[in-house]
């Protein structure tokens, strides 16, 4: 197939409330949309870049540089989902700009076959179980409320964000509240320091799921000392890029589990290699989310479908954290998201919403 050229669209979506995390607090989601035109049909993607650069090294001006001046460039001549990530290797870093680009030329692609997206990632689930992240309160009766709704919504798991300062006290206030049998873990999105590991074991009595990237994503040894002092199971997210930087932390003993988000790793062909290391070594995986639209969402369900994912991931509902979708919504049925079985994504945006969240658009041709 023959890429034509590359609509990138900047959008603004506001959030139904405020998103607070230890590097900062959203009330409005900034992200880009792409828009492959090939010889065969349209693609779509997502890149889940942040308008500032506190979650990674990239963000959306960045992203849409390195596209519009290096990667979309790149792909002159015949192209198609697998022959991407290879394509761009020469250009270092700019994982989420990287994952964009493969995600809608994967989506034209598989369109044009006639192929879903669950399919071709090696989906064995039809709908897959969701997990709800819930970000760090001004108050802990506002975070038991929180809590609350979305349990009553049917989330059979809850994530509860933490800080220093804000870690024991509200785990044990949820723990107290909804008993046991809630399944509840906790992000600390490197907040710490390996100096912070007896304060962290103070997290044990309350039977957590996993403590996820409590320290510097960098620092894998300190990981693997972490684990020795913690009897909760630590999870690495900021810290796996790739499927080789997975095997080391596997190697290294610095976790028990991984929070796979294919932005973070350029794309979804290698997040599907970071599922199989991890399958191979029995670490347990979970698909993490960015605050996506339908279209990054309908991916992320796809690839929470994979036989290896086998606890509840990020992929909450679009109602969550969007009053409306550019996308017909995902919506939370018995606590499950119904993995889409069209070709490609599954979904197309909805030309109305999509323009009525778009701020500007520019084509990128070849």
């Amino acid at each position: 197939m023959k890429l034509d050229g590359v609509e990138v669209r900047w959008v603004e979506m506001p959030l139904r409330s405020p998103f607070r995390t230890s590097f900062g607090t959203q009330t409005v989601r900034q992200l880009l949309l792409l828009r492959a035109v090939t010889d065969e049909g349209e693609g779509w993607g997502e890149c889940v870049a942040m308008s500032e650069p506190v979650y990674s090294s990239e963000y959306l001006e960045g992203c849409a540089d390195v596209l519009r001046r290096f990667l979309v460039p790149a792909l002159t001549g015949p192209v198609d989902g697998i022959s991407v990530a290879p394509r761009l290797k020469k250009f270092y870093g700019h994982r989420m700009a990287k994952a964009a680009l493969e995600m809608a030329v994967l989506d034209a692609e598989l369109r044009a076959r006639g192929v879903s997206f669950g399919r071709e990632l090696g989906a064995v689930h039809d709908r897959v179980p969701c997990g709800v992240s819930v970000g760090i309160m001004n108050s802990i009766p506002e975070l038991l409320d929180a809590v609350g709704g979305y349990i009553d919504e049917g989330y059979v798991r809850i994530k509860l964000k933490i800080e220093p300062g804000w870690d024991v006290d509200p785990v044990r206030a949820v723990r107290e509240r909804f008993g046991d049998d809630v399944l509840l873990q906790v992000d600390a999105n490197t907040a710490y320091t390996l100096g912070d590991a007896r304060h962290l074991a103070r997290l044990d009595p309350f039977d957590l799921l996993l403590i996820e990237q409590p320290l510097d994503e960098e620092e894998l040894l300190a990981h693997a000392e972490l684990a020795k002092v913690v009897r909760t199971p630590i999870c690495l997210d900021e810290s796996i890029t790739s499927a080789s930087s997975a095997a080391d932390a596997i190697r290294l003993g610095a976790c028990q589990i991984v929070n796979i988000k294919p932005g973070r790793v350029g794309g979804y062909l290698e997040a599907r290699r970071i599922h199989d290391v991890c399958a191979a070594n029995n670490i347990a995986v979970w698909c993490g989310g960015m605050l996506e639209t339908g279209i990054g969402r309908a991916a992320n369900v796809a690839l929470a479908a994979l036989p290896g994912c086998t606890l509840p991931g990020d992929t909450s509902a679009s109602d969550r954290y969007y009053q409306m979708d550019v996308t017909e919504p995902f919506v939370l049925e018995d606590g499950h998201l119904r993995v889409p079985t069209g070709p490609g994504l599954g979904v197309t945006p909805l030309p109305d919403a999509l323009d009525s969240v778009t701020v500007k658009t520019e084509w990128i041709p070849l």
